[in-house]
């Protein structure tokens, strides 16, 4: 196998427009749009295309703490401290759905990967699910005896992860809405905590200035990683699932080898606290935000051999169960190696097929997407319409009683 050369990685660009901190960075899923959220209550929609003018969307009215996409990037759903979830489509209009059941500030929001569900975490000390077509809260989790942070859903929809200011993180059966396992390790609140691509082991960043790693499937600690001066934001996995991105008070992102076990790289690029950050979904792009109101692009460069195979579709993995890493033996969720092979089991022809179908499922989960925000836009203009209609009806028999009186 050819040695892979590793590049640093570089400063692509930088989007400036928001007025105050940035919470929240996620890019869509064919990298053309970026969306951010700040405490200025404004979500922004950036184009990754040079020269193309930024949307800003209004219609919270307090900071906006959470964004995301939804996996075939139509949608856009956003949390806010005015406790409510938005759902917004992403185009010149900024068109918008709310939905309500939380009863304080709206920390985290987060698609399933079949981008029917929603999960979203807040200070009232919930996790609470609901349905994205027909808007409708579905059930609560409610453990946590303090804020929540973060809420994800496993990779395969059947857990959820959450995270809070009682120090742990907790593990959730999505069909039993049991808990089934708290992770009590951090000595401080817990921010930010996301499921490992393989779906079977998590990640946790917390004020302790800590970013630690256990297995799901035993409920042991993996990796522990002390490599930031101040407490840790947010955190983001490579979807290689061989690297992870962090961002700090420190004012630093740092890039942490999960083969090696150990600390790859330290960009400083935001002045002050960096608050957010999150590769993109092909892991050549990753975002940051920070407290000095910028949203920062960098391209990868680092992971080159995961970008060629994604490209060509012809890579597989080993496991190697001999690896160690310097704090703790991996499992084999992480514990992928990069090669690049030759798959004789498949021919070219089925694999352009294979590609064709996935791109024309992914084409009619986002017009799905489209419609059911449309319809429930149009829903919510009828029911308005019909609440007019209403009052003038009364207004108007009102003036009637009182020509007659």
């Amino acid at each position: 196998m050819a040695a892979v050369c590793l590049e640093d990685p570089t400063l692509e660009r930088h989007f400036k427009g928001h007025r105050d901190a940035v919470t929240s960075v996620d890019f869509s899923l064919n990298k053309k749009q970026l969306a951010s959220g700040s405490m200025d209550s404004c979500l922004m929609i950036w184009s990754m295309k040079p020269q193309m003018r930024a949307y800003r969307f209004v219609g919270h009215k307090d900071a906006v703490m959470c964004v995301q996409f939804s996996p075939s990037g139509h949608l856009v759903a956003s949390g806010s401290r005015d406790k409510t979830v938005r759902l917004w489509i992403p185009s010149l209009k900024g068109e918008s759905t709310v939905f309500k059941a939380h009863t304080a500030t709206v920390r985290s929001v987060s698609f399933s990967s079949d981008g029917q569900s929603i999960v979203t975490a807040s200070d009232d000390k919930t996790v609470k699910v609901w349905t994205v077509h027909r808007q409708k809260f579905l059930f609560s989790l409610s453990q946590h005896i303090n804020w929540v942070r973060c809420a994800r859903f496993s990779p395969d929809g059947r857990l959820i992860v959450s995270s809070s200011d009682d120090k742990t993180v907790k593990l959730w059966d999505k069909t039993s809405r049991e808990c089934i396992h708290s992770f009590c390790e951090h000595a401080g609140f817990v921010n930010h905590v996301d499921f490992h691509p393989s779906g079977t082991c998590i990640a946790a960043a917390g004020t302790d200035s800590t970013v630690k790693l256990w297995d799901v499937r035993m409920n042991r600690l993996l990796q522990h990683y002390q490599v930031h001066s101040s407490v840790v934001n947010s955190l983001s996995f490579h979807p290689s699932g061989n690297y992870l991105v962090t961002a700090s008070n420190d004012s630093t992102l740092k890039i942490l080898d999960l083969l090696e076990g150990r600390l790859l790289y330290t960009l400083h690029g935001h002045q002050g606290p960096a608050t957010c950050v999150a590769f993109s979904r092909s892991g050549e792009l990753f975002a940051s935000g920070g407290s000095d109101e910028q949203v920062m692009v960098w391209k990868t460069n680092f992971d080159a051999d995961y970008g060629d195979a994604l490209k060509t579709q012809k890579s597989c993995s080993t496991v190697d169960g001999s690896h160690h890493t310097g704090q703790s033996e991996m499992d084999s969720g992480i514990h992928h190696k990069k090669t690049k092979t030759q798959d004789s089991g498949r021919n070219h022809e089925q694999q352009e097929v294979e590609a064709s179908l996935a791109n024309t499922l992914e084409h009619i989960m986002g017009q799905l997407d489209v419609l059911t925000q449309t319809v429930s836009i149009l829903e919510q203009r009828l029911t308005l319409t019909e609440d007019k209609l209403k009052e003038c009806l009364e207004n108007q028999q009102k003036i009637i009683q009182n020509k007659t009186n």
